[in-house]
């Protein structure tokens, strides 16, 4: 077989694949031996019927036109690794010598994956939420303990919002009993807005001993109901002065009020730089992806948006969920559904296109070294041997691509150690503490994420066979 490759415009290249007749006879006869197991002769068992006569009863046509229809798939398949072609679509292929007999010559027009370009991807700059804890956080975190330490007094005055207050209730539709709102010695905080709209207004300015009477329209229905409430107490939160004596006697690791702020102030900082920490890949990836002025290939978004239906599919499923009961229950119809996607799927090409772009540009290269760890990461993944892993990526001609993932996530890398991060207050913060020991974590996140279609395919292809 002879193969050559022209670039045609539109992201396009056309590929001219010989196949001398010797090389295709080999497949006639294979054609023949499937021909075989169709037709019924005389004489002979099904499907052990010799070329010769299967031939002679029904001529060389239908064999030669089965060969061509199973070999060029593989004669296409071959000339696309051997001339590096990233196929992204179905090819259209035109046989032009060799349908009735000679070589076999045939064309085929490829639509490849586009090489975009990333004005300034190595200036990028994202925001993220500040990691230093403010003073006004720390104090939402102290008065947050002393309420937990706080006590109800009784206040001697009229009912205000946030009071604790004791009551009796009860309310009627046409003097019978609305269920669940007859009860005695409710605690309530006013202010809740729960029971009706009106409900905390009728409260405001209320005193101890005083009875109610007023008409309202309990929450989640649509009828009126009377209600009488009986207050039977009103009550404050006292909270506890933040004093050294009291933190020494109530947060024993602490022996002052400074001390015990400092520590809030490094365990909330380090709640909010891993907050920021989970933000960076999808601002960084989001960013590249805006300077990216080409639109992605449709079909690219299609497989792309296809394959999170189906893992989404998948996950319901590993949950025993129906998918059709799961769109009944949640109001949505299919085509709506899928569609969801489509946002999703979209940038995460265009982030492909862009990953890819920054790796070529870097001159990021991936080592049969690298691929080998990959199959091992990925066997240990998916409980399976490595050479069943490898095998399964090598017969579905799947390696290329996986060395392209690879060479993204180096690609993620390099972009995550170089872009520019600041806070919301435009201040400076240093990329390896933002990243910090777990950026490998988000490196293989995205790795993982990538690759999981592939994990799949591969495994799954390798159990059918």
């Amino acid at each position: 077989m002879k193969s050559t490759v022209e670039t045609l415009e539109g992201n396009k290249v056309k590929l001219s694949v010989e196949v001398d007749e010797a090389e295709f006879d080999r497949d006639i006869d294979a054609a023949f031996k499937k021909l075989a197991r169709e037709v019924r002769l005389p004489g002979f068992r099904q499907g052990k019927a010799p070329r010769r006569i299967l031939e002679s009863r029904i001529g060389l046509a239908p064999a030669r036109q089965q060969a061509l229809q199973d070999s060029i798939p593989v004669y296409l398949a071959k000339a696309v690794r051997e001339n590096d072609v990233d196929l992204i679509d179905t090819p259209k292929v035109d046989v032009t010598s060799g349908e009735d007999d000679g070589p076999i010559s045939f064309a085929a027009e490829c639509v490849i994956r586009p090489v975009v370009t990333v004005p300034g991807y190595g200036g990028l700059r994202i925001e993220l939420p500040a990691a230093e804890a403010s003073e006004a956080e720390i104090d939402t975190a102290v008065d947050a303990e002393r309420k937990r330490n706080a006590k109800l007094v009784d206040t001697g005055m009229a009912i205000v919002s946030g009071d604790h207050v004791t009551l009796d209730v009860s309310a009627t539709r046409e003097g019978e009993a609305v269920p669940g709102l007859n009860v005695e010695d409710w605690s309530y905080e006013v202010g809740q807005g729960w029971i009706t709209d009106n409900f905390d207004s009728e409260l405001i300015g209320a005193s101890a001993d005083d009875e109610l009477s007023f008409d309202g329209t309990p929450k989640g229905t649509e009828i009126e109901a009377q209600f009488t409430v009986k207050v039977t107490r009103v009550q404050t939160l006292e909270l506890p002065e933040a004093t050294d004596e009291w933190v020494s006697d109530n947060l024993g690791e602490f022996d002052t009020v400074a001390e015990w702020r400092a520590s809030l102030a490094v365990g909330l900082s380090a709640t909010k730089q891993q907050q920021a920490r989970s933000q960076v890949v999808d601002k960084a990836t989001s960013a590249l992806a805006e300077l990216i002025e080409e639109e992605p290939p449709e079909s690219l978004v299609t497989q792309n948006l296809q394959s999170r239906v189906q893992n989404f599919v998948r996950q319901l499923q590993s949950q025993g969920i129906d998918v059709d009961r799961w769109l009944e229950a949640t109001g949505q119809d299919p085509a709506a559904f899928v569609e969801g996607f489509r946002e999703q799927a979209h940038k995460a090409v265009k982030v492909d296109l862009g990953l890819r772009a920054v790796a070529l540009a870097e001159g990021l290269d991936v080592t049969e070294e690298d691929i080998e760890n990959e199959y091992q990461r990925i066997a240990i993944q998916v409980n399976e041997k490595l050479n069943k892993v490898r095998q399964a990526y090598e017969r579905n001609d799947a390696v290329v691509e996986l060395s392209s993932q690879i060479r993204n996530t180096r690609a993620l890398e390099w972009l995550l150690h170089h872009i520019e991060i600041v806070d919301e207050n435009g201040k400076h913060l240093d990329n390896d503490e933002i990243l910090g020991h777990s950026h490998e974590d988000h490196d293989q996140d995205h790795a993982d994420h990538d690759h999981a279609d592939h994990d799949h395919a591969a495994t799954e292809e390798d159990g059918a066979s």
